[in-house]
């Protein structure tokens, strides 16, 4: 005996689960129908931004601009965060500029949802940069090395 006395033993808290030992989280790629389910769900999403953003880029002067704009952002970076690779970049993004043609382009009737200015043409270029950074940035992996 060491002549030290005997003392409980406290489990560190977060480090015991009732399940079992705590366990590092692990980056795992889509299985395939789920991967298919989160290109279809980003599809949608790309033309609801793109009709959202149209909206309200022209509503609010330049707040909406900039909402738009993070808008884009968010959705593209997003997909590539939840699929983990560049389609999920490229679904959204494709879909957004084939939105925002369709609603750029004037009606018989005469309607149209960009004016002519210099936010809807920001918003344009600015939602098409997004989308090729979102596309080309590196993403950190879980060992801290770069994948490009």
């Amino acid at each position: 005996m060491s002549g030290q006395p005997n003392r409980p033993v406290r489990p560190v808290v977060g480090l015991l689960r009732p399940g079992g030992p705590a366990r590092e989280p692990v980056d795992r790629p889509l299985s395939k129908p789920w991967r298919i389910v989160s290109y279809v769900v980003l599809a949608v999403l790309g033309a609801l931004v793109a009709g959202a953003g149209a909206l309200v880029q022209a509503a609010w002067e330049p707040g909406g601009l900039l909402l738009s704009l993070a808008g884009c952002v968010a959705l593209f970076y997003g997909g590539v965060k939840l699929t983990g690779s560049r389609v999920g970049v490229a679904v959204p993004a494709a879909v957004w500029v084939i939105s925002v043609i369709l609603l750029s382009s004037t009606r018989p009737e005469g309607d149209f949802l960009f004016a002519a200015g210099i936010g809807p043409y920001v918003y344009l270029l600015g939602g098409a940069m997004s989308a090729v950074i979102c596309a080309t940035v590196t993403q950190p992996s879980r060992s801290g090395a770069n994948t490009a």
